[in-house]
């Protein structure tokens, strides 16, 4: 991700993070115990990348959850995919198993069940949003998880393996069958 995305994606967390409030990300559960985000943050950005995060890669390491992060912030990034958090996150929603993220279309209610779990991922839904944290995945767009195999799969460069997931980037130019 380039400087000028990470400065416009920070434009997306409200209050901004302050410069130098944010220490080097470590990638682990005691990094993330230790930081404390600001009471008052409420912003639709952070509630629905922190919701994909709990419903997509609560299960994860904490790695795996900024990876997860970052594919989303990426396709908000692109011109291919609408131009907010929100948006990519619901692309597709309403028609069953038509969307990006299945959490979002598989019929079923989802709810909250876990409040450690979520305080866990919302810090590192802010921290994406924040755009401090280091790249992980080589500009992916896309993840699964091992224990599937998408056809879209076999033509998207692998950039990445982290947990149970694995990451893709887009090619330029998909081939058509």
């Amino acid at each position: 991700m380039s400087d000028m995305d990470r400065k416009q994606l920070r434009s997306f967390v409200a209050p901004a993070v302050a410069p130098g409030t944010i220490s080097e990300v470590t990638y682990s559960r005691q990094w993330l115990a230790g930081l404390t985000l600001p009471a008052d943050v409420k912003n639709e950005s952070l509630q629905c990348l922190s919701e994909a995060l709990y419903f997509e890669a609560r299960g994860e390491s904490v790695k795996g959850q900024f990876a997860v992060a970052e594919v989303i912030l990426n396709r908000v990034a692109s011109s291919r995919y609408p131009d907010t958090v929100c948006g990519v996150i619901h692309q597709g929603t309403g028609r069953k198993y038509q969307c990006q993220f299945t959490y979002t279309c598989d019929g079923h209610p989802e709810h909250i069940r876990e409040a450690g779990a979520f305080e866990q991922v919302r810090k590192v839904a802010y921290v994406s949003l924040a755009g401090v944290a280091d790249p992980l995945t080589d500009g992916a767009t896309h993840y699964h998880t091992k224990h599937v195999n998408p056809s879209w799969a076999r033509k998207f460069p692998k950039t990445a393996s982290i947990g149970v997931h694995r990451f893709y980037r887009q090619p330029s130019q998909v081939a058509q069958r």
